[in-house]
């Protein structure tokens, strides 16, 4: 039979024309004589009018074999010949059963599975034996079987999924066929990776293998994933995981908008053998907020890419404590276990020591959350302040105390009982209670609850008919520890015990952390559950964009479903990764779980040889017999020529001579006219024709001079002239420093190396510096130049809260632009001591921060340079509006007010501002003289 030899035919009829070959041989051995040629001699015509009897001549053997031998190519090829290797085992006779991951793991050598899969079904066909196609990603269905053309067509529409497979839920599905098809043969082509438990599935697998009836056909791991991507107080961070140490040990990970603008990028680097590491994009705040996407460089899959939703925004969250401030006892401040729980994934405010308004100098912060530690009675003013801030998106959290068990406001989410048996209305009892577990409708939902967990002291609810859908947390005898309720388009939380330790203990859980941060996400975000009448419901959020196989965006497929607004799951086939819900409350499906890990398949367990998925099993061998078909084809075509007499060597050997010469002429005169003006000297050569240095440019390179950028904004213009103009004033009063009048100057026209400091106010909607003019400027900053970057929008930029029209247009400036890698501006940092000593870059706002280059991390003593090289920062990013505060007339009086409490805050500006001058001129020998005891003792004086 045709199956047991190497070869087989898919149209072995056509082998029936090989019978045909020995009466091809009869007709091709003969072929007409040669012809002669006879001179014409006009006496000899009638001589050669008897005619002669010639017989045919034969062809030769050797043209005679090539012929025979390329009909014989051109018959096998016609029956489609296939080359099958030689099996370890006797082919089994029954169905075929083949097993495909579909999911993101094949993504990287999609088409070289499903051409394997196909050279499994071509061979089933030849076999004569029905095929069932099982997509391991795809919804468990009923395995039916089918014959290999229906099964190819199947194959060729099965998707490449997003989500990773779960084969284990397709074990029952695999079991009932297998008791219908007893002698069916498993052929899994498998993606090597492991994401959930697949023990269970390779024990079942191994039972076919002992019976010899399986084939895997597997590549070795090398994929890349993310997952837990975090926002963190200093960077952006992902753990990238690889399954084998030997995939790819370096890489790239790129930060993405939501409209797919590149942010920046970040290396990473697996540590030996590894199969974990974290690569970290330090981004200004407002960036790292405005990052939506994640992804590997040059991995083309859903695994390595990791979305964020609103979630991963760093709120700017403001702290304020009723109780009496002690720095030498920190573990007694109510402020101290909030922050540490609130820092890992929110930028900590709190106000100046010994403010009259704490609160108020809060909100003018433009937070996402505020944060009361036991605070009583507010009066009607910051009362107002912050019902307006709840009811325009903001979040009130409220911590239980002594002060708050006395006083009596509106600002809570219910009534509290006054009175009780304890002093305040607080309520104890001789032993500590614990936490029920959460109900489905509380955000805390699915957080563990630590069983040492114990509640002291707690402030009581009165009783009220929605206090049960108030409740988020609850003790066992069913009393609130925290409620929560909806004002406006804001949040009132309340937690019913302390902030510290006096209390509860819950503080010092694990758990404290993960309820603030669920709180904390909710700040911009709609209702996480909504109340119809008796009933309450969890608000779903529908799929928006989702992403494919590869990785990239596409509309959600008819499968996908809505998601609860506390889903934290894994991707799957219903919920397939991509965002769900509004853009400015949306909610993010990743491929894997901040937990989850990549771990190589243990496919050696199975007993059986895993083959390549590069080389498919069974070979077409019809295009290189064709192709050596047409090569003999050729040789038969000049042979029959030089037999002919029309293949004549001599003569296009005479033929090639002239057509060399003409072609050596051509080249020569296409060469000539460049050789000869390569040797004429060019004229006035030593003639300098550069024009001569206009006199402003003298003008300004003979006097220090400030420069602002115009951007065509008039006023903006008039007051960046202002600005400048008052901060020479104060220099040249306070220094010796004196300063010309300030330059407008145009970065694409000007020349910008006469100017050591160059201020730019951004304005949104203005045209984009082209590439030319980012270069110019790249070269005046790595020359030496600082450029001061001023969105001027520290009142309307709100964390968390998308950024303003300026930071858009400041962060697409810098997207190409080579800056170094940025810090909010250190407490120790050298610019806040090149002339006066000060904590903060202030303006006409003092709310915004101050971006300058990242300083060295800390030696091995904990301490952290005061500069970062023997050049200065070239770049500083402000929101705080410099020149506004600047801006002084003759008398020393502002221009511009201000929008602080500080009545020295313009004194503090021109501080700054004179700290960036001379930070700018005198570069970082400050930071030599504040270490000079160090640098003496290193030097034994």
């Amino acid at each position: 039979m045709l199956s047991a030899l190497p070869f087989s035919f898919s149209a072995p009829l056509a082998l029936a024309a090989l019978a045909l070959l020995p009466a091809l041989w009869l007709i091709l051995r003969v072929t007409p004589p040669r012809p002669r040629r006879i001179d014409f001699p006009p006496l000899k015509i009638m001589a050669d009018l008897i005619a002669k009897r010639e017989t045919p001549a034969h062809t030769p053997w050797w043209l005679l074999a090539l012929r025979m031998a390329v009909a014989a190519l051109a018959i096998l090829a016609v029956a489609g010949p296939v080359w099958n290797p030689v099996r370890d085992a006797a082919p089994s006779r029954g169905p075929v059963l083949l097993l495909i991951d579909n999911g993101f793991g094949a993504a990287t050598d999609w088409p070289e599975r499903v051409a394997v899969a196909e050279s499994r079904i071509a061979a089933a066909t030849r076999e004569g034996r029905p095929v069932a196609v099982v997509g391991l990603a795809e919804a468990p269905a009923a395995i039916a079987l089918a014959e290999p053309r229906i099964a190819l067509d199947r194959l060729r529409a099965l998707p490449l999924q997003p989500h990773a497979p779960d084969r284990a839920a397709y074990l029952p599905r695999i079991e009932a066929f297998l008791q219908s098809s007893p002698t069916a043969e498993i052929v899994w082509v498998a993606d090597g990776l492991g994401v959930s438990d697949n023990g269970s599935f390779l024990a079942r697998l191994k039972q076919d293998a002992e019976a010899r009836r399986l084939a895997i056909h597997a590549a070795p791991p090398a994929q890349l994933a993310l997952a837990a991507p975090e926002n963190l107080a200093g960077a952006l961070t992902v753990k990238v995981l690889r399954p084998v140490a030997s995939a790819p040990a370096t890489g790239q990970v790129r930060a993405l908008d939501l409209k797919g603008l590149p942010l920046g990028n970040a290396p990473f680097i697996f540590e030996g053998s590894n199969l974990e590491t974290t690569a970290r994009l330090t981004l200004p705040i407002e960036v790292r907020n405005a990052v939506s996407r994640l992804e590997i460089i040059g991995e083309r899959s859903a695994g390595a890419v990791a979305l964020l939703d609103d979630r991963a925004k760093r709120r700017r969250i403001g702290l304020v404590s009723g109780a009496t401030a002690d720095t030498a006892q920190p573990l007694l401040s109510p402020t101290y276990y909030l922050s540490r729980a609130l820092q890992p994934f929110a930028e900590i405010r709190e106000p100046r020591q010994g403010s009259t308004d704490p609160i108020g100098e809060m909100l003018a912060q433009n937070l996402s959350v505020l944060v009361l530690a036991d605070i009583g009675a507010l009066d009607r003013e910051t009362a107002e302040k912050v019902t307006s801030f709840v009811e325009r998106g903001g979040v009130l959290l409220r911590f239980a105390g002594a002060r708050l068990a006395a006083a009596s406001d509106e600002l809570t989410p219910v009534r509290l009982r006054r009175g009780g048996r304890t002093l305040g209305g607080g309520l104890s009892w001789e032993s500590p209670r614990k936490l029920a577990p959460f109900t489905r409708e509380s955000p805390f939902f699915g957080l563990t609850i630590n069983d040492d967990i114990r509640v002291n002291r707690q402030i009581l609810a009165e009783p009220e008919p929605n206090l049960s859908r108030k409740t988020w947390a609850a003790l066992e005898d069913g009393t609130p520890v925290v409620t929560a309720e909806r004002r406006g388009d804001g949040l009132i939380a309340m937690v019913h015990v302390t902030a510290d330790t006096t209390w509860s203990n819950l503080p010092l859980s694990g758990l404290f952390v993960d309820m603030l941060r669920k709180i904390v996400n909710l700040a911009g975000n709609g209702p996480t559950v909504e109340t119809q009448g008796d009933e309450t419901k969890v608000e779903t959020l529908s799929p928006t964009r989702v992403l494919d196989g590869i990785g990239q965006f596409r509309a959600a497929p008819a499968t996908a479903q809505p998601v609860a607004r506390n889903y934290a799951g894994r991707a799957t086939l219903a919920h397939p990764p991509g965002l769900y819900g509004p853009t400015d409350g949306s909610l993010a499906v990743n491929a894997l779980t901040p937990t989850d890990t990549l771990a190589a398949l243990d496919l050696a367990s199975l007993g059986v040889a895993v083959l390549p998925i590069d080389e498919p099993v069974a070979r077409d061998i019809r295009p290189p017999m064709l192709v050596l078909a047409l090569l003999l084809l050729v040789i038969d075509t000049l042979a029959t020529l030089w037999l002919g007499g029309r293949l004549n060597v001599a003569r296009l050997r005479r033929a090639a001579a002239p057509a060399a010469i003409l072609i050596a002429l051509a080249a020569s005169f296409a060469l000539a006219p460049d050789s000869a003006r390569a040797q004429q000297p060019a004229p006035n050569a030593q003639a300098d024709s550069r024009p001569p240095i206009p006199r402003a440019l003298l003008a300004n390179g003979a006097q220090t001079r400030l420069a602002y950028v115009v951007t065509g904004d008039q006023a903006v213009d008039d007051m960046s002239k202002a600005g400048l103009t008052g901060l020479n004033t104060v220099l040249g009063a306070r220094t010796a420093l004196e300063p010309g009048d300030p330059v407008g100057v145009s970065v694409e026209r000007d020349e910008l190396a006469f100017f050591p400091v160059l201020y730019w106010p951004i304005v949104a909607g203005r045209p984009l510096p082209t590439a030319e003019t980012l270069r110019k400027l790249e070269a005046y900053m790595k020359g030496g130049g600082l450029v001061i970057f001023d969105t001027r929008d520290a009142m309307s930029a709100r964390p968390g809260g998308g950024t303003t029209p300026e930071g858009d247009q400041l962060k697409r400036m810098l997207q190409t632009l080579d800056i170094p890698e940025l810090e909010p501006l250190p407490r120790d940092h050298v610019l806040t001591k090149t002339f006066y000593i000060l904590d903060e870059l202030v303006g006409r706002y003092d709310t915004g921060t101050t971006w300058v280059e990242t300083l060295p991390p800390a030696d091995s003593d904990g301490r952290r340079p005061a500069r970062a090289g023997d050049n200065v920062s070239p770049i500083v990013i402000t929101a705080n509006d410099l020149a506004a505060a600047w801006a002084i007339d003759r008398r020393g009086e502002g221009l511009v007010p201000l929008s602080g409490g500080d009545p020295r805050q313009r004194e503090m500006a021109l501080r700054g501002g004179i700290n960036l001058v001379m930070y700018a001129l005198t570069g970082n020998y400050k930071a030599d003289q504040v270490h000079v005891p160090a640098l003496l003792e290193r030097l034994g004086q």
